[in-house]
């Protein structure tokens, strides 16, 4: 952890979902991706090859399309409709979702809740998705407020409306820490000027993350409450 840097001193804390959260064990996202470009466009393109981990589900999406041919103008005027298919996809198949916490991180909401913080998701994910996601975990209840992809595109975009809704509910001069787990959401969460820290709980191991410099850098949520409990972390390479 960078010195004197206090973890739990924020007034806000913002929470990347996949990775963060919570990994998903379905393919109801990954599927949605295809149906909506078939349903609107009729083509049949895949996300395979594309970089998902880090990047937003709008980014993503105009990768794919890029790949096949479009260019931006027809891409931005398609992709309303795109994301209403995917939502409506995805809202479908919600049942077979299954996500899957990360390893302490009920625990460590729980604990920040209880301190009086308020919790706010920030996920490259389209809204509904992301909340879809968190109800079927059932941490839902546990964030006041998210901030998502579409109409915002860059992970940068998306943690800076979410500083600013924690904001507006707690004054201009509050305190908002990002938590994430890729080296993308350290280089966003940096972009806007807000501490960041990193678990390891997703595709990018600990060492990949402290390469990035965040203001911590962490195994899983269990670090960080033992370094509330006064407990030293453990060290993970």
């Amino acid at each position: 952890m960078r010195p004197g840097f206090r973890w739990d001193s924020a007034d806000a804390y913002l929470f990347d979902i996949d990775g963060t959260l919570l990994n998903s064990r379905d393919a109801v996202h990954y599927f949605a991706f295809q149906h909506a470009m078939r349903q609107v466009l009729g083509i049949e393109a895949s996300i395979e090859g594309v970089p998902v981990h880090g990047n937003t589900d709008i980014g993503i999406l105009r990768a794919v399309l890029h790949r096949a041919g479009m260019d931006d103008a027809a891409i931005n005027s398609h992709m309303p409709q795109i994301v209403e298919q995917m939502t409506a996809e995805v809202r479908r198949n919600r049942e077979q979702l299954n996500p899957e916490l990360c390893p302490s991180i009920l625990e460590l909401i729980a604990h920040l809740q209880a301190h009086g913080k308020l919790l706010g998701a920030a996920s490259g994910n389209l809204e509904t998705v992301g909340w879809l996601k968190l109800e079927k975990a059932g941490i839902r209840p546990m964030f006041s407020f998210g901030s998502f992809s579409f109409p915002r595109e860059s992970r940068a975009d998306i943690f800076q409306h979410g500083i600013a809704m924690a904001r507006e509910r707690l004054g201009r001069q509050a305190s908002v820490t990002v938590i994430g787990d890729t080296p993308a959401d350290i280089q966003a969460a940096r972009a806007v000027g807000a501490p960041v820290i990193a678990l390891a709980t997703g595709t990018f191991s600990f060492s990949d993350l402290m390469a990035c410099g965040p203001d911590g850098c962490f195994a899983c949520g269990a670090d960080l409450l033992q370094l509330a409990t006064g407990l030293s972390p453990k060290s993970r390479p």
